[in-house]
């Protein structure tokens, strides 16, 4: 038997003492996931399936470079479907960047969206998404169930483990003039298909691993905890952490194993629907003005924090015994260590903060939305010295 087929969802879980009710993805937002090596050949036939004619890629140039473009063009050809490719993603998209996207998918009369990469492609195929079938701006879906016509079906192909936006119904898009994130959300948005194949995430950058890696990993601890907690997405949340904290020190070990990759790819798609059956916190919050102002990666943004979040929340019994469930250990150090092995920061004294940008973030954090749902009450002094600790 080849390495392929012991790469199941069912045999990357087993053994982590999580029930296997939710493997199959029951939670998430409508989406059909396809899970394994190789899964990517058949975007072409579920495409067909899902109605699609004339295909618009969406995507950023890295990943054209690494041959996945064309390896999904050429399904989609196979299945005799006409293929035009976005190749302007940005990280973190902007409403500028949605906009070059719908210029592209208007003049081309597609009628099925194809999301390959990042977060950062995902969330520009569905801001582009709602726009192209509802109209309007960006800042007419920001929140929940905006959208009052159906959506172009969307497939979502992730290249890194990390944000799980393909297991998720919002998109996070920036004003390009304010830089406030803008989480427009809607199940008509959601990814209609998933595909999941652990191959696509060895051509990383060791850089992107890291960030994005990390990234999965505040999901998973964040969701575990944050306000609107249910028992479904704690179940999904634990399973995440469980895939993520064994398969991403194997990937730090081993690049090249294509197990490890899969467990943390399985990993942060479970953190997906975790958050979408939940919401985060205040790690979250922290990060965005750390990369608005200073231009700290996401990934290193959340990943700094995290640890100073957990030693405020877990003042709370509650909060601490349910760390204790996620890691027998100090979770806080843990998080620690995965910094430590991957060569990231373990502070913010680097990023060139002067004294009075504290007050400024801090600021600008409370008003967060994830910031409402941290399972502690925070705000404007309790974050400055969440920044003050991890200087």
């Amino acid at each position: 038997m080849s390495l392929e087929e012991h790469i199941t969802a069912e045999a990357l879980c087993e053994g982590l003492g999580v029930g296997s009710d939710i493997i199959n993805f029951a939670h998430a937002p409508g989406t059909r996931v396809v899970f394994g090596p190789g899964s990517v050949s058949g975007v072409g036939e579920l495409s067909r399936e899902l109605g699609g004619n004339r295909a618009l890629i969406v995507t950023d140039p890295g990943i054209a470079d690494a041959g996945h473009a064309e390896w999904v063009m050429s399904s989609l050809s196979a299945s005799g479907l006409e293929t035009f490719v976005f190749l302007e993603v940005n990280e973190n998209p902007t409403t500028e960047d949605v906009a070059r996207c719908v210029e592209v998918a208007r003049s081309e009369s597609v009628d099925i969206l194809i999301g390959l990469g990042g977060g950062s492609s995902m969330d520009t195929a569905k801001g582009c998404n709602f726009i192209l079938t509802n109209g309007g701006k960006m800042k007419d879906y920001w929140g929940s169930g905006k959208a009052t016509k159906e959506m172009l079906p969307l497939v979502a192909i992730p290249t890194t483990a990390g944000t799980g936006s393909e297991c998720q119904s919002f998109a996070l898009i920036a004003d390009a003039k304010t830089h406030m994130k803008m989480a427009c959300g809607d199940r008509k948005a959601a990814a209609r298909v998933a595909i999941l194949d652990p191959e696509l995430t060895l051509t990383q950058p060791s850089s992107v691993t890291a960030h994005t890696g990390i990234d999965a990993l505040t999901h998973a601890i964040e969701s575990a905890v944050c306000k609107s907690r249910t028992p479904v997405s704690s179940s999904y949340s634990r399973l995440a952490f469980a895939l993520l904290n064994d398969g991403f020190e194997g990937v730090v070990k081993d690049p090249g194993s294509l197990a490890c990759r899969a467990k943390v790819q399985l990993g942060a798609a479970y953190a997906g629907v975790a958050i979408e059956n939940s919401m985060l916190g205040a790690a979250h919050a922290a990060a965005n003005p750390l990369t608005a102002h200073c231009g700290v990666v996401h990934g290193q943004a959340v990943g700094v924090m995290m640890p100073h979040v957990i030693e405020y929340n877990q003042a709370d019994p509650e909060i601490r015994a349910i760390y204790s469930e996620l890691y027998r250990g100090d979770l806080s150090l843990r998080v620690l260590e995965f910094l430590d092995m991957l060569g990231m920061a373990k502070g913010i004294s680097g990023f060139g903060i002067k004294e009075e940008l504290i007050h400024k973030m801090a600021e600008e954090a409370a008003s967060q939305w994830t910031a409402e749902f941290n399972p502690r009450g925070i705000g404007l002094e309790e974050f400055k010295a969440l920044y003050n600790a991890a200087m």
